[in-house]
């Protein structure tokens, strides 16, 4: 016992240490143990996000590409096609050909005076027509990327909402697919109703600018790509500046809204779902990115 007592006061010191150094060892261990659990699920939790994140990305870009493709192979060949049919409808110039070809075979079908005028009527014509085209369907195409790719920010949107929340995407407080679709059928308001007012407004440049041209001057193509440019440039500063955009976009967008659901007997045709909001929304955002400065954006 008493060495047993002997021993115990000899090496109590060593003794106490040793434990220290073990009992520090072990509660080094398990807050290490326990740190390490914490990132591991943290990680498990990036993870989990990270495929949470890439599959709104893949379901975000086919929506995209669905509307896209949709475009591409739906919306802007008919809204062309149209266009094309209107401008050619709105200026058509074969009875000015058939009057000079009259005239032609028959001396005295038209005086000398009133063929001029014909010819200087088909003239101031053929250039409305040829810049009215070229502004148009340049103009089409561009609004309808711009439909595209406002749809897709709105898309994003709706998606990052939707992963916030426990509802899949398509069942998310989104604007609906007819919203979209009604959107998408406004690039035929411009061949509907902007081309009148278009042709009237193209027609003013083009006869300011054609006449000091006489019929018999030469013309190469260099002279007609500048009178072309000379006239689109004139006819882009009639009204101030940004008018030309209420060529492709109604002022007024739930007055057109019901334009659009006016069925062709006359009658509304109620089983058309109405968002009239969301479509005003979308509209001012493409009035916006239209009526932008795009010149600054180069420097």
């Amino acid at each position: 016992m008493l060495s047993l007592r002997g021993f115990w006061n000899r090496h109590k010191r060593k003794v106490f240490v040793a434990l220290g150094v073990f009992g520090s060892g072990y509660v080094i261990y398990k807050l290490y143990d326990a740190h390490r659990r914490r990132i591991s699920d943290l990680e498990k939790q990036m993870e989990g996000e990270r495929q949470v994140n890439e599959f709104i990305r893949a379901q975000l870009q086919t929506h995209f590409e669905n509307i896209q493709r949709i475009s591409d192979t739906t919306t802007l060949p008919y809204a062309m096609h149209y266009l094309r049919s209107r401008i050619a409808e709105e200026l058509d110039l074969s009875h000015l050909t058939e009057k000079l070809m009259q005239g032609k075979g028959q001396s005295n079908a038209i005086t000398s005076k009133e063929k001029l005028e014909l010819w200087e009527t088909l003239k101031v014509l053929s250039f409305t027509r040829t810049a009215s085209s070229l502004w148009s369907m340049t103009m089409l195409c561009l609004y309808v990327r711009v439909q595209v790719n406002i749809l897709g920010r709105h898309l994003y949107l709706e998606a990052a909402r939707g992963s916030e929340s426990s509802q899949p995407l398509d069942e998310s407080d989104s604007f609906s697919r007819h919203g979209q679709q009604d959107f998408l059928a406004t690039a035929d308001y411009l061949s509907a109703h902007g081309i009148n007012m278009l042709i009237v407004n193209m027609q003013k440049a083009a006869t300011e600018v054609l006449k000091e041209k006489q019929l018999r001057d030469p013309f190469s193509m260099v002279q007609l790509h500048e009178t072309i440019m000379q006239i689109l440039e004139l006819f882009m500063n009639i009204g101030g500046q940004n008018y030309w955009i209420n060529y492709l976009i109604p002022e007024n967008e739930i007055a057109y809204r019901q334009l659009m659901v006016t069925s062709t007997n006359g009658f509304v045709d109620s089983s058309i779902p109405m968002d009239v909001g969301k479509l005003e929304q979308l509209m001012s955002e493409a009035r916006m990115v239209l009526s932008r400065d795009w010149a600054g954006c180069n420097s």
